[in-house]
């Protein structure tokens, strides 16, 4: 089947991947999928998506650091120290733990 559908014609819709994060499960392996790439900026902007999927104002008042600050510290530009983001995974109900490769 031939579609004679052009480029104008294709309607994008915007992906917010804090739609999707339904539960712990999918939360955790969404995490440890970014964490596998090595990529800081991936691994900040997915904590943020989680972010999003819980309760940023909750999650802020936790951590100790305005809803701005954490948007900006999870935006995948942002540099947070280790501790600000061991503070919001902690406080996400994640936890880190390093295994021998």
């Amino acid at each position: 089947m031939k579609t004679n559908m052009t480029e104008s014609d294709l309607q994008l819709e915007d992906y917010d991947p804090a739609e999707f994060l339904n539960n712990e499960e999918d939360m955790k392996l969404y995490l440890n999928e970014a964490l596998k790439d090595g990529n800081i900026s991936l691994v900040l902007s997915v904590l943020g998506d989680i972010a999003r999927a819980r309760n940023v104002s909750q999650l802020s008042k936790e951590v100790g650091i305005s809803r701005e600050g954490l948007y900006k510290a999870l935006s995948g530009k942002g540099n947070p120290s280790f501790s600000t983001t061991y503070k919001i995974i902690q406080a996400l109900g994640m936890r880190l733990e390093v295994h021998a490769g």
